[in-house]
């Protein structure tokens, strides 16, 4: 499985906006956006625009203001736009506890922030995660004594929170659209 990086939700955020470096910043730490999603410093945020900079998904324009240093505002190419659209439509997410946290949560962000419905990225969240759930259980042994059947069973008890959790976000996200 690939390493989870913030690139589509740059993506997502740049399509918003042209912006330049410390307003992205802003976003990732701020805990009513996506502090509370994604732990990202200065560093790392300048590394990610860096290499989708030469990946061609985004480019950057220097802008000169009198009462600050110049700073380079991002905005998304053609290219980008159309990761960004594969990311948002992506038919099969994954069903990891890790990734529904990051990746699902960054996707409903950027939907609400592009003004795109969500509910198609919930559908398919559910949909994934519903299927783990009835294979894990349907693969689950009978012997309770195992570590096996204990570490499967704590999989599949925070699989169903999970599901709780996604109708959960569908109320919230209903009700916010309406």
């Amino acid at each position: 499985m690939n390493a989870l990086t913030p690139d589509e939700t740059i993506l997502g955020l740049l399509a918003a906006q042209g912006q330049h470096g410390y307003q992205l910043l802003e976003t990732f730490q701020d805990p009513a956006r996506l502090g509370k999603v994604w732990k990202l410093s200065t560093s790392q945020l300048y590394a990610v625009l860096k290499r989708l900079e030469r990946q061609a998904w985004i480019s950057g324009i220097e802008q000169w203001s009198e009462s600050a240093p110049p700073r380079i505002e991002y905005s998304l190419t053609e290219a980008g736009w159309r990761v960004l659209d594969e990311w948002l439509s992506t038919v099969a997410p994954s069903a990891s506890i890790r990734r529904v946290r990051v990746e699902f949560l960054s996707r409903l962000y950027i939907a609400q922030l592009l003004k795109l419905p969500t509910a198609p990225i919930i559908a398919r969240q559910r949909a994934v995660c519903q299927a783990e759930y009835a294979r894990l259980q349907s693969a689950q042994g009978n012997n309770q004594q195992s570590m096996g059947y204990l570490a499967a069973e704590m999989v599949i008890t925070q699989l169903g929170a999970v599901l709780t959790w996604i109708d959960r976000c569908e109320l919230v996200l209903q009700s916010t659209q309406t």
